[in-house]
């Protein structure tokens, strides 16, 4: 089942996502080489409590913290450790927020240091491969038009997209119907409607698409250790077009 939400529970998506924007305004302060995965999550966590919202991670289905931290050719779900950052490493952050009723869930990967010419480019194709999918969710288009748009431009670009985790509706639940994947046809899949909310998330990795989960039962790697970048945000289609509700 699609649910589409109001114009007032779209402001209240877009609040929460004014939580996220702060979060990442608080993180670009303190990146740098010596800082620990588990520093940022303090930080994070600390930025959350002062909003009187909850970390939306910590708990769901047993996660320990209340974001996940993902270095280099971790993909996504990275737990928050004792790992130090490094110089030339990359450090994808992924946040989601519960307040009000609703969810809202945002990523950004950052750069550590200084950087690989060819990791600039991974950053830089991952977040345009997001603002590609964002342009493409508007009223009339379907799922699939935000998918292609995604994995055509990663693709031009010689990298690609993970195939086996994929976006999401969001509102009262964190996961909701649709799943968005970013790979795909276009022109197929469910029409887009006003006051669908999607969670739109590419993610990019240098070498191929494949991945796999560690032991700890939450990171997921990319199978040839390649880097990976992560960029998230949190979408409401509107008759005015799509309006972002996680910056």
């Amino acid at each position: 089942m699609i649910y589409l939400k109001s114009p007032s529970e779209i402001a209240i998506i877009k609040r929460n996502g004014a939580i996220l924007k702060s979060c990442f305004e608080a993180i670009s302060k303190m990146i740098e080489v010596g800082v620990k995965k588990k520093e940022i999550d303090e930080v994070v966590e600390d930025v959350i409590a002062k909003n009187k919202a909850r970390p939306a991670f910590k708990g769901f289905h047993g996660y320990p913290a209340a974001t996940r931290i993902s270095v280099n050719d971790e993909v996504v779900h990275g737990i928050p450790n004792g790992r130090v950052l490094e110089e030339g490493n990359i450090c994808g952050i992924d946040i989601g927020v519960y307040k009000d009723g609703y969810y809202a869930d945002a990523a950004r990967t950052f750069a550590v240091g200084g950087i690989s010419e060819q990791t600039h480019k991974l950053l830089d194709v991952a977040r345009t491969a997001l603002e590609k999918g964002i342009e493409k969710a508007r009223i009339g288009n379907r799922l699939g038009d935000i998918s292609h748009a995604v994995e055509s431009y990663v693709k031009r670009n010689g990298f690609s997209v993970v195939k086996t985790l994929v976006g999401h509706g969001i509102g009262q639940q964190m996961h909701e119907e649709p799943q968005v994947p970013n790979f795909g046809p276009p022109a197929q899949g469910p029409e887009l409607e006003e006051g669908l909310v999607l969670a739109i998330e590419p993610m990019v990795n240098v070498g191929k698409s494949d991945v796999y989960t560690l032991q700890d039962g939450w990171t997921v790697v990319t199978v040839d250790h390649s880097y990976s970048a992560h960029f998230e945000d949190t979408v409401a289609i509107t008759k005015d077009g799509p309006q972002i509700l996680t910056r």
